[in-house]
């Protein structure tokens, strides 16, 4: 039988699951996933836009 992890922390890893499923939802989206853009603002203007289709459509 396996055992968990001694510092395994349920709701620490609940959470992480949570962001790496949104994180995932928003590389969908192609030019977040590949990142085009060269500047930082334009990029986080993306992201933004992204969530909020996300958002919206939900």
């Amino acid at each position: 039988m396996t055992s968990r992890p001694t510092g395994f922390d349920a709701a620490r890893y609940v959470r992480r699951n949570e962001v790496e499923r949104l994180i995932n939802r928003l590389k969908a989206n192609r030019a977040v996933a590949t990142r085009f853009d060269k500047r930082a603002y334009v990029f986080h203007g993306t992201v933004t836009v992204a969530a909020l289709r996300l958002w919206l459509c939900a």
